[in-house]
């Protein structure tokens, strides 16, 4: 939408919107508030708009817009309207909207709202060093130089809002009420730059304003911007959208958390093994809670969530909790079901070379580590062995044992289950434990051996879990050659 006077007030339908700058990875902090947005987007059938805030040109790389849409797509986030990329939506980026951003600042311009500004930056600059000398704590505010000037001399300029000297901006917030601020405090703002590219506010507004956005809802750092918003959008005539204002996530010291607090991009805690929903789960208690629950599925929260259950203190990031709701979602079937679960296994499997695996049999092995195993990293390192021909042995419990005295139990262990049918874990226990009272012979000395020769380990899934997943023939396989390691001993 190119025409200024084409806009409606907002629908009154919800459309909210995420608008993330490509100038890095993808914060988690970001996550939680672009979290918010497409939460309160699902549970009211509205729509959720991507929007890449690409102007700051030096820092924006393709890179960093390529992390941001894998981010997003690796945690289920969709978006409901773009350019046609394809088949699919891409995001609003606003490089392409350099036009739409001149026609309204030139409207502005018209009904002298705004003008065109010609100070230099050499002119700017002294006048603030001026000041500083003169009062150290004094903070500069543009004198309005050009507010009442005529001329148009042929010299680069760039766009001003004439901000009101009285009166004041007033609005509720949806999480911390009503708020207002004096015009007073406000500055004769940049709209445009003199390469036509906007800033902040002028962009954030002109683009909320054309995709008709109801709710803008982003983290408490950005109620500064709120009240130049609120005053271009009555200078359009148009009425505000509704405003929401997030609680900041900070690190356990309490500064603004970064990366030197450990792993705060999405893409860090996918490698780390960790499950999306799994991440939407922690982060969304950030300024948001449902009476003592802590573990949401993606639609339970979708159910659950309302701007009337935001809080307004900010929350410490804390990677125990982290993943803790990480491990309680790898542990539950209903929240992790068998086939997601091993979606999301496979390339953590891949990466320790183990390619072109049976899916029935990776399934079939994922009940023995679910209890054990809190990453998805943790999970393919404990069910390496189950699919190598030979397992990776760990030399210190191969030479504690594998002796010479754990040879004739390995044996015998061998020719006990050899013959079981069917060849399960319940069939398994109880032949196995009538072998072993009948040789008064206590479990724990024929486990450990067992389990060493069956993953080279010595510590795994039970025994009888891992002769049922290894199989028949794997596991005497594994036990006879164990036996020729142990009896070499002797």
């Amino acid at each position: 939408m190119s025409d200024p006077s084409a806009v409606s007030k907002s629908s009154a339908s919800t459309r909210v919107r995420f608008a993330p700058s490509p100038t890095g990875y993808l914060h988690i902090g970001g996550v939680r508030t672009c979290l918010f947005n497409w939460l309160w987007a699902r549970k009211t059938g509205g729509k959720f708009v991507l929007r890449i805030e690409d102007t700051d040109q030096e820092r924006s790389t393709p890179e960093s817009f390529a992390v941001i849409l894998d981010s997003l797509n690796w945690l289920g986030i969709s978006w409901d309207e773009g350019p046609q990329v394809g088949g699919d939506y891409g995001p609003y980026t606003q490089m392409q909207r350099l036009d739409l951003y001149k026609s309204w600042a030139e409207k502005l311009i018209a009904e002298k709202k705004a003008y065109r500004c010609y100070c230099t930056k050499e002119e700017l600059d002294a006048q603030r060093e001026a000041l500083k000398k003169a009062n150290p704590k004094a903070n500069f505010r543009y004198p309005g130089t050009c507010r009442d000037r005529t001329d148009t001399p042929a010299k680069p300029y760039v766009v001003r809002f004439r901000t009101p000297s009285s009166g004041e901006v007033r609005y509720v917030d949806k999480v911390f009420g009503e708020i207002s601020t004096p015009n007073s405090a406000q500055q004769d703002f940049v709209l445009l730059r003199s390469d036509g590219v906007p800033l902040y506010n002028f962009g954030a507004v002109v683009d909320d304003l054309t995709m008709k956005i109801s709710l803008v809802a982003r983290g408490r750092d950005h109620m500064v911007n709120t009240p130049p918003q609120i005053l271009l959008y009555q200078a359009f005539g148009v009425e505000p959208p509704s405003f929401a204002h997030l609680p900041m996530m900070l690190a356990p010291s309490g500064e603004k958390l970064s990366k030197r607090h450990g792993a705060v991009s999405v893409t860090e805690y996918r490698d780390q093994g960790y499950l999306p929903d799994a991440v939407l789960n922690y982060l969304v208690r950030f300024g948001w809670s449902h009476g003592d629950q802590e573990i949401f599925s993606k639609q339970q929260l979708i159910d659950a969530f309302g701007w009337e259950a935001c809080g307004r203190g900010d929350g410490k990031f804390d990677p125990k909790k982290f993943l803790a709701i990480q491990h309680e979602h790898l542990k539950s079937s209903v929240l992790t079901p068998d086939d997601v679960y091993v979606d999301y296994l496979m390339p953590f499997l891949e990466k320790r070379g183990l390619t072109g695996l049976d899916r029935a049999r990776v399934k079939a092995s994922i009940y023995t580590v679910r209890e054990r195993s809190r990453t998805l990293v943790e999970a393919a390192e404990a069910l390496d062995f189950f699919f190598r021909e030979t397992p990776i042995f760990d030399e210190k419990a191969v030479e504690k044992f594998l002796t010479s005295a754990s040879a004739p139990l390995l044996r015998e262990l061998s020719e006990t289950i050899a013959d079981i049918t069917p060849w399960d874990e319940k069939t398994l226990d109880v032949r196995v434990h009538a072998w072993l009272e009948s040789k008064q012979i206590a479990i724990k000395e024929v486990a450990q051996p067992a389990r060493v020769a069956l993953t080279g380990r010595s510590a795994s899934p039970g025994l009888f879990e891992v002769l049922s997943v290894l199989g028949r023939e794997a596991s005497l396989e594994r036990l006879n050659a164990a036996v020729q390691v142990a009896t070499s001993k002797g």
